[in-house]
This record gives structure tokens, sequence and C-alpha cells, in this order.
């Protein structure tokens, strides 16, 4: 089988030929149709922001594809079955993957695999960051700090489905006019200095979600209403911030990893996804794809500017 491959951390990605996986009594194995390609991909096969990997390393927490074995103590799925994947054992940039599994998630008819392969990490981590971190309710105000994103795009989904007014930024004309299309009340060019200005004759805030807390942090908290809250998503250095700024409403910043999910929390948050795609708010937006043997390029591709939705590789 083919797999993509570091040998260290800041190796080139290949494409080799090893041998095929085998399920073991607690593992799924996967035919991958597609990967999906996020920013923590990059992190640990660079191995910067405290990540760190196994060598030789297959880059991809996010697979969708169909079930093709299952080991003998695994209940709950059936071959043939088409599945997602929320993190997995062997890495996701393969033409095959194991998975335990409490990281396979049952794919809705709906969506494709492409859409599949984007739903692990983007969109639990939206979930999570809404509705588990900062208890976002129907009628509050929700900011998304860089929406055009494929986190971002799955906040503006979730929030808009819950009854929240959603205030959106983007960086370029193209994720303006996506953010847009996701149904965002209130869309502002986060390159622009005066968006703060623009945001805060919009109202208040309730809730922010922060993709790029080092440039933006500072300037979110005196947009925010009373007992806001900041989830910061997204950090790429240090920021300083002046704490009366929370202070004066009662607001608070939390941050957020996907990893610090509790098992418990993981299935809440797969069955409304699956609700979600179901009820047809779930729609992941591709913005680029990739061959097996383009890894690299997606891995490029997911840290460039200006995101206008998921990055993919498509396997066969």
């Amino acid at each position: 089988m083919k797999a993509v491959q570091a040998q260290f951390h800041g190796d080139q990605l290949v494409v080799n030929e090893i041998a095929k996986l085998q399920a073991g009594p607690e593992q799924i194995l996967i035919e991958v149709a597609a990967a999906g390609v996020n920013p923590v991909d990059t992190y640990i096969v660079a191995g910067t922001n405290n990540y760190t990997a196994q060598f030789p390393h297959t880059p991809g927490k996010d697979a969708a594809g169909t079930i093709v074995q299952l080991g003998e103590r695994v209940s709950g799925f059936e071959l043939g079955q088409r599945v997602y994947c929320s993190g997995t054992l062997s890495g996701a940039s393969a033409e095959y993957c194991l998975a335990k599994p409490e990281q396979v998630f049952p794919l809705a008819d709906s969506l494709s695999f492409e859409q599949g392969a984007c739903l692990g990490t983007p969109y639990a981590t939206a979930w999570r960051a809404l509705f588990i971190r900062a208890h976002a309710q129907a009628g509050e105000t929700v900011l998304v700090h860089g929406a055009s994103g494929g986190v971002g795009l799955a906040a503006i989904q979730f929030a808009k489905a819950a009854g929240c007014t959603v205030f959106a930024s983007a960086g370029s004309e193209q994720g303006l006019a996506l953010i847009k299309q996701q149904g965002a009340d209130v869309v502002v060019n986060h390159h622009e200095p005066e968006h703060y200005q623009q945001l805060q004759q919009a109202g208040k805030i309730d809730v922010v979600l922060e993709m790029l807390a080092n440039l933006n942090l500072a300037e979110d908290l005196p947009l925010l209403n009373k007992d806001g809250r900041v989830v910061v998503i997204g950090s790429r250095g240090n920021v300083e911030i002046n704490p009366r700024d929370l202070m004066a409403r009662d607001a608070c910043i939390m941050g957020m990893a996907l990893a610090n999910a509790s098992s418990q929390q993981l299935q809440q948050i797969h069955r409304a996804i699956y609700a979600g795609a179901e009820a047809g708010f779930v729609n992941p937006v591709i913005a680029k794809r990739f061959s097996l043997e383009q890894t690299g390029q997606a891995h490029q591709a997911v840290m460039q500017a200006g995101a206008t939705g998921n990055v993919v590789i498509n396997i066969a």
C-alpha cells in the first residue's frame, strides 16, 4: 500500500510503498478515500508548538472511507460501512489507515468522502469551542474571528443553526463572499484596521472564537458584552492584554484544544455533527484538492493566508 511518510521532523513528505496494514483485535481498518489536512498536521511534521511524532510518520488525523476489516473484539460497525475518522493510529495520508473504534464515526449519506474528511478536526473543534467551552446560547452574538477556514465555516454553520447572531471576519474578497454566503449576519475584513470599529458599531458580542489570538486578543476584549467569553482556538505567538477589559465586563478568556476532549464529549460532538449533516446545515466547503503525491503541497496550502474552506487529499 502507498503511504506518505516523513523520516524526521522537518523532512520532506514522500509517498512510499509499505506493507498493507492489518486490524488488531480492537482496531478498524479503513480504505481511505480522502484525507483532511489541518494546521495541526503541519505542526506535528515540523515538531513545533510542543508537538512530536514517532518516525517514520504518516501525517493526518482526519480521513473518510470504507471499512474493510474489523478486529475480532470490535462491535457496532459493519464491513463496507461509510465512515470518517477523528484521529487515527497509523496516519490518514495513505491508501489505508487503522483507527480505534472510538475514533470512527458513521458518515451521513448526504456528505461525500471529501466532506467527511473535513469533519474530524474542524467540525469537532468548532462544536466543542461553541457549546462545551463557551456554552453559546440561542439569541447570543458570536464573533468568528477568522471565519473562512475549515473551523470558522463550521462555527458559522453551528452558531446559525443554534439561533445565534453571527459576526464573522475574513481576509480576502473571496473569503468575505464565502462567509456571507454561509449566513454570517455581519461581515468584516480583518486586514482593515477599522474592522474593530465596525464590529463595535454592530453590537455587543457574547462569544468570540479567536483563530489568531496573538494578533487579535487584546482588541477582542473591548468588544465583549457583560459575561462575554473568548475561546482561543489558534495562536502563533505572545500577546499583551489589558486585564481591566475583562474586569469591567466579568468576562473571561479560555483556551481550547480538541485533544483535551473527554471520550464522552467526543461521542456527544460527533452525534451532533451527524444530526447536523442529516438536517442539512453541516456542509463542509472544499477549497483545495490534492493527490497523495501532492501531500507536501497540501501542507503548505493549509498554512497560507486567505483560506476559503478545507484542504483535502484525494487518495484514489
